[in-house]
């Protein structure tokens, strides 16, 4: 048993490690950008990185629509160029720099470096003519010459700024296959084959209880359904189950691969806040779409007194406020608690660079503290992905509940 808990922990270490080796290896002049590092991987890219290596990444593909109408598909690896360079301590490393990608009609592509509006996004840049470069040359001057910042972190709009040479910049359409896309994509067939498994046992073996995964699997259905969804809804639960089940599922699922750093985990997904907008909409449109004629009318014509929704609409108001504030707190919620999870964690990893430059010491002492630290919050962060998944679907099956009980509320009042 002992040895089983000790290979579960070199394993999670083993999880921390490659974010660590990123952090070591995140700033030029060998000190360690906390900031840089916590943004870059709660960020999306264009590449999954490589285990082990922050420059290396697996190429995705590209998909944009250029300013002259005309769509373009290509590898994410022809935006970027691997060198090796020498830093500040005299050691050699690979690093890796944006380059311009030329389409077989002409068209130029790069991803905008960061002194551009469209930082870290593939932009189609065109090259300056003379009168033009001089005549940004010169708004680049003076805007680094009043904000007290170098030429080569100048943003002017419109144009791209790479280490000090423009382009002019239009941001295109861009329909890329990019690493939270297709994370989310995994997470999709993940979700899909575990329910699917779990479906072609009973066709196959009836009732009887399927084992180890397939049982646990079940056993969550099972909880979440009698526990949640029909404690709630009562004989509206298998209108509204389907919906609620799959939310809860691909919710687990994206926050368990968040958890991993290399691929097929490492997009925090749910630490995104467009992906959580976005499930919170699914339930805003559930909620408000299949609401019964009884919930519309106690928003629009509550029973209250009419002082209070005539002649000035006082409640009506304040209810219709409450339709958008309900899908806002299930957005923030579960991206606020995802994203702090994974901040917490890479700060620990990162702490262990920054005490390195007090000496051998401070950073041995520094290291077991630090992973002991994180192993801890990665086995916390386990059981918080369960608790968000679950209380994000708990939240949604009171809000499609407040929505539906106003038809057995309506009968009673016609019955008195």
């Amino acid at each position: 048993m002992n040895r089983r808990i000790f290979s579960i922990l070199l394993l999670l270490l083993a999880l921390v490690m490659p974010q660590s080796v990123a952090a070591s290896s995140s700033s030029e002049d060998g000190k360690v950008d906390l900031k840089g590092i916590i943004f870059h991987h709660l960020g999306d890219g264009y590449g999954w990185e490589v285990p082990f290596s922050h420059t290396r990444r697996i190429p995705l593909p590209v998909i944009v629509k250029a300013e002259n109408g005309s769509w373009h598909c290509f590898s994410s690896n022809k935006l970027v160029e691997l060198v090796n360079e020498t830093d500040a301590n005299g050691h050699e490393h690979e690093v890796a720099h944006n380059i311009i990608y030329k389409a077989d009609d002409g068209t130029n592509f790069m991803i905008a470096p960061h002194a551009s509006a469209n930082k870290n996004k593939v932009v189609e840049v065109t090259p300056l003519t003379a009168d033009e470069e001089a005549m940004v040359l010169a708004k680049a001057d003076s805007i680094s010459k009043a904000d007290g910042i170098e030429l080569a972190e100048v943003i002017v709009d419109g144009y791209s700024n790479d280490h000090g040479h423009f382009y002019k910049e239009y941001r295109p359409f861009d329909m890329s296959i990019t690493k939270n896309v297709l994370a989310i994509f995994i997470s999709v067939i993940v979700v899909f084959f575990m329910i699917m498994s779990v479906a072609r046992w009973h066709k196959r073996n009836g009732m009887k209880a399927p084992r180890k995964g397939l049982g646990f699997i079940e056993l969550v259905i099972d909880f979440i359904y009698k526990g949640v969804i029909r404690a709630t809804l009562g004989d509206k639960a298998p209108k509204f189950a389907p919906y609620l089940l799959t939310a809860f599922f691909f919710i687990l699922v994206m926050n368990l691969l968040g958890l991993i750093v290399i691929f097929p985990g490492g997009a925090n997904l749910t630490g995104n806040i467009a992906v959580t907008l976005s499930l919170a909409l699914l339930t805003f449109i559930v909620t408000n779409v299949l609401g019964t004629k009884h919930y519309w009318k106690e928003i629009f014509w509550p029973e209250v007194p009419m002082f209070l929704k005539c002649p000035l609409p006082i409640m009506q108001v304040i209810e219709i406020f409450g339709i958008f504030t309900k899908p806002a707190a299930l957005c923030v919620r579960l991206f606020a608690n995802m994203m702090g999870g994974h901040m917490i964690v890479i700060t620990l990893v990162s702490l262990i660079f920054i005490f390195a430059s007090f000496g051998y010491v401070a950073a041995g002492g520094t290291t077991v503290v630090s992973l002991l630290f994180s192993v801890f919050m990665l086995v916390l962060d386990v059981l918080v992905s369960f608790i968000q998944a679950y209380v994000f679907t708990m939240l949604s099956t009171m809000f499609i509940s407040m929505a539906q009980i106003g038809d057995h509320h309506a009968a009673e009042h016609e019955h008195e």
